[in-house]
């Protein structure tokens, strides 16, 4: 998506946009308000900001991206402020890139950004993997531990036993599991 306060603008980045991702389709917004809104209703991978937008500076909007939404945002600054308004975007994870555009080092900040997005929606992917191995983890220890209390098993033979049932049953461990909470823990 990309936001700047004129048609004009929003043109002149798509089609330099387009050189860089040839298949990629754009929406454009003209304001700060707008922008959140599409960015409440759909997916981006990154949101291009023309600083300033007519309603805020974009500072703003790259917070609510960063908090929002997947999508990496981009902010085109003037070179003049381009340091300092980075230092204040950096923990939202933007990049400022000053203008006027370098049309090479654009490109290369383009490509940067899709790479650098790429990066981290598979960090998030193997977190969200991690955080779910974890639960089973919590959730079959929680488990033994009932089968130890409730029935006098040892940790090896609780193990065995939550093992032994999702082979018996055709069924994880997680869901064995959560059957033997069920069963002792109401």
């Amino acid at each position: 998506m990309i936001a700047a306060g004129s048609d004009k603008h929003i043109s002149a980045l798509i089609g330099q946009l387009k050189e860089i991702f040839p298949g990629v389709r754009f929406s454009s917004v003209t304001n700060g308000r707008d922008a959140r809104r599409v960015i409440s209703e759909q997916n981006f991978d990154a949101v291009i900001v023309n600083c300033p937008l007519p309603d805020e500076m974009g500072e703003g909007l790259a917070e609510f991206t960063y908090t929002s939404s997947d999508a990496m945002c981009v902010l085109l600054v003037k070179n003049e402020n381009s340091e300092d308004v980075a230092d204040r975007t950096e923990d939202y994870g933007a990049m400022v890139i000053p203008k006027p555009l370098n049309r090479e080092f654009f490109y290369h900040a383009m490509r940067f950004t899709a790479a650098a997005r790429k990066r981290m929606l598979g960090v998030r992917s193997e977190n969200i993997k991690l955080q779910k191995k974890l639960e089973e983890i919590r959730t079959v220890n929680r488990a033994k531990s009932a089968l130890m209390k409730y029935l006098g098993f040892t940790e090896q033979q609780a193990h065995r036993y939550i093992e032994k049932q999702a082979m018996d049953l055709r069924c994880t461990k997680l869901e064995v599991a959560r059957k033997v909470i069920q069963m002792y823990e109401i």
